[in-house]
């Protein structure tokens, strides 16, 4: 039986220390670690990988389930693939495996209060965000590309495609940068 942790923070201010720390203490062998959102299992490589690693009787274990997911159906469709595959989950904080039916249980109500949180976190923002439109002070999210490099490369001939494929932002950046 292998434990194989899996570390994961929202953003790069966030620091995977703790559960790194937590995770090799309760002898995971392999610890994979990322950063992004919980909110899918959408772009998640490392998790991803860990899951194509997993065998019979080998056991994914977490810090803490928000870690792993803020979605209930997300973290349930995974409990589901460990039982398909013959392993289990573990978590650390608090203590809790799926190996019987009554982790299985606490898993499921951990899960949707992890989705209820990522709720309020999004009703909370999105107030604030109102608050600031209404004080006149929401910038909105920082450019990570200048407009001026769009239109310089779209003068040189590159698709807005590509520009958008080269830049790592959505077509609609490109476009938009165009039209002012």
């Amino acid at each position: 039986m292998s434990r194989i942790g899996y570390a994961r923070v929202s953003s790069a201010s966030q620091d995977l220390d703790i559960q790194i720390d937590k995770l090799a203490a309760a002898g995971c062998e392999v610890i994979r670690s990322e950063t992004g959102s919980g909110a899918s299992r959408d772009g998640r490589i490392e998790l991803n990988t860990v899951l194509e690693f997993l065998r019979k009787d080998d056991e994914l274990v977490v810090h803490r389930l928000d870690r792993l997911g803020r979605s209930t159906r997300d973290v349930l469709n995974l409990v589901h693939e460990l039982d398909t595959r013959g392993a289990s989950l573990r978590v650390l904080e608090p203590d809790i495996t799926t190996k019987g039916e009554m982790g299985r249980m606490v898993i499921t109500v951990l899960g949707m209060v992890a989705d209820m949180e990522l709720k309020f976190i999004k009703d909370r923002q999105r107030a604030g965000i109102e608050v600031a439109k209404t004080k006149g002070t929401y910038k909105g999210r920082q450019k990570n590309v200048d407009d001026a490099e769009i239109q310089k490369r779209v003068e040189n001939g590159e698709t807005k495609a590509q520009i958008a494929r080269d830049l790592g932002v959505s077509r609609m950046t490109v476009y938009r940068a165009l039209n002012k």
